[in-house]
């Protein structure tokens, strides 16, 4: 994913910023239902994946540093309550334009299945 090219703080188009990798599809995909610590989008990645992505904190914590920098996701400044919480905690959100390109990456991953269908590589739930 050419994240940085996002740094630049110019106003780019989602779709030049496709392909998206695996994990960071799901990073995405995991936030578009609300704020989420680190460990928690761990977790949602693996069940969206059917335990098919499982990310290490490598990988996960590598990720969310380049989509922050790249204005995809930001850092919440809410916090739970201390009572139910641990406050070391970081807790995520998708930006507007890490939505649009949450949005762009599903269309164009649609689009595919869509060929692979038509090509009768996948049979399709009619066929």
């Amino acid at each position: 994913m050419p994240v940085s090219n996002a740094v630049n703080g110019s106003e780019e188009s989602p779709r030049e910023l496709l392909p998206l990798t695996p994990a960071v599809f799901h990073i995405l995909l995991a936030l578009a239902s609300g704020e989420k610590h680190g460990y928690a989008i761990m977790l949602d990645a693996e069940k969206i994946s059917s335990g098919q992505v499982k990310m290490g904190p490598g990988t996960l914590y590598g990720s969310i540093r380049r989509l922050l920098e790249a204005g995809l996701i930001e850092e919440s400044d809410e916090r739970p309550d201390p009572e139910l919480d641990d406050q070391r905690r970081r807790y995520y959100r998708l930006t507007g334009m890490g939505r649009r390109v949450l949005v762009a990456e599903a269309e164009r991953l649609a689009r595919l299945v869509a060929q692979a269908e038509a090509r009768q590589v996948l049979q399709t739930a009619a066929g």
